[in-house]
């Protein structure tokens, strides 16, 4: 007679053909409860992980996942995410969930304390049993040896002892807690857009401190030379996202107010797209602080002033790709009309995407732009300042004139990234 125990590790033996036919018998044989439960916990991990954005963070241009090394341009110099794989020399093979955890929560690792890049001052409002599940997780990832890349950060920064100091006045541990006069729905998106999606980090300016200045949360900060826009309910309100809107956003990188870009599309492309429906209506009702559905209004194009000098330049730099009147063409480039970069009290991005311009963005076979060249050394500066100023006043309902300064303001923001 074949023994339980035998027969369960002759199974084991054909996975790689009969995954799914192991996993119903496993889970008909005594240990099979417990190898299910396995499952379900690496598998909400892996989902937990996707909307963390720990991808995106942990894996450098053409580098191999969660191998670190991106870096990232702080103003006392540059950061460099590390390896997280379940290696135990380079990796965090090594932590014990104890490990993990202060590191997630309190900003502590086995070899010192954390730079507040790593967003623990977020993933603190992660539920013991979210944090559980990442640790098995990440447990069992793929281990790969690679060592992690030094830091580049200025003196005294770079004493690591300083960061005990400035999370006793910055940073204060606490799990999630659910507003009660909110829906379920509500709260689900609050729980992923401020603790696991961490956006608060990006879109949050700063103190003195530089931590997170809670009066002024999510009403935008620049972020290595592109500004993390306002995502506050009164804002996404105002430009008139819809659910629907912020979905296909999330989902393609694209949706009828634009596209993401700079930072915003690892985001989109690593994290945010695997959001469920579920999850995704749950993000949606959070940013816009609205359960029901929006009302989609026309995107707005005033049509155009051939009288005025950026006339030319939209017909010259700009019409070939966004289209006449600024329809865009789909797989090529984003419509102008009603455009959300362009429709900010801010002018910031739309100077910035002119003279930086934007690499292209793939999302599937089907789905994606074409590479939208930079117009830094094409351009003046007072010719940015007319095509912005005509860009806006065109096709969005800003009306506030942009200056000399602010194109100045936005090269000197980027002339100011430290070098890596």
């Amino acid at each position: 007679m074949i023994r339980t125990n035998d027969h369960f590790h002759g199974l084991r033996a054909i996975t790689k053909y009969h995954s799914k036919l192991l996993a119903l018998v496993l889970s008909l044989l005594p240990m099979g409860s417990l190898w299910a439960a396995e499952q379900d916990i690496k598998n909400r991990g892996e989902y937990l992980a996707h909307l963390g954005d720990c991808v995106a963070c942990h894996s450098a241009p053409n580098g191999r996942k969660f191998t670190g090394g991106l870096p990232f341009a702080t103003p006392f110099g540059v950061l460099y995410s590390t390896n997280i794989t379940s290696d135990k020399e380079t990796g965090i093979g090594h932590y014990s969930y104890e490990d993990f955890y202060d590191a997630m929560h309190l900003g502590k690792s086995p070899k010192g304390n954390l730079y507040p890049a790593m967003p623990y001052t977020s993933y603190h409002l992660l539920t013991d049993e979210d944090t559980k599940a990442l640790y098995e997780y990440f447990m069992n990832t793929t281990p790969i040896k690679q060592k992690n890349k030094p830091n580049d950060v200025s003196f005294p920064f770079n004493i690591r002892f300083g960061l005990k100091a400035w999370n006793a006045i910055s940073h204060e541990d606490g799990q999630f807690q659910s507003q009660s006069n909110k829906s379920d729905a509500w709260n689900r998106g609050k729980y992923i857009v401020d603790a696991l999606g961490h956006c608060g980090e990006c879109h949050t300016p700063r103190t003195n401190t530089f931590a997170m200045n809670p009066q002024q949360y999510f009403q935008g900060a620049v972020i290595e030379g592109y500004e993390a826009s306002n995502i506050t309910p009164e804002e996404l309100n105002r430009q008139n996202w819809t659910h629907d809107d912020l979905a296909t956003l999330f989902r393609t990188g694209y949706s009828r107010k634009g596209t993401v870009f700079a930072g915003m599309y690892p985001v989109v492309y690593h994290s945010f797209s695997y959001l469920t429906e579920e999850d995704m209506r749950s993000v949606s009702t959070y940013l816009l602080d609205n359960d029901a559905d929006i009302t989609e209004k026309p995107l707005t194009f005033k049509g155009h002033d051939k009288q005025h000098p950026g006339y030319k330049l939209y017909m010259g730099y700009c019409a070939g790709c966004h289209g006449q009147d600024g329809e865009g063409k789909p797989n090529v480039s984003p419509a102008m009309m009603g455009n959300a970069t362009l429709d900010r009290a801010s002018p910031y991005n739309a100077i910035a995407v002119l003279l930086k311009g934007v690499p292209s963005q793939h999302y599937s076979i089907a789905s994606g732009f074409y590479k939208m060249p930079g117009y830094e050394k094409t351009l003046t500066t007072e010719e940015i300042r007319t095509l912005t100023e005509y860009l806006r006043s065109t096709f969005t309902e800003q009306t506030k004139k942009v200056s000399v300064k602010d194109v100045q303001q936005v090269r000197e923001g980027f002339d100011a990234l430290p070098a890596h």
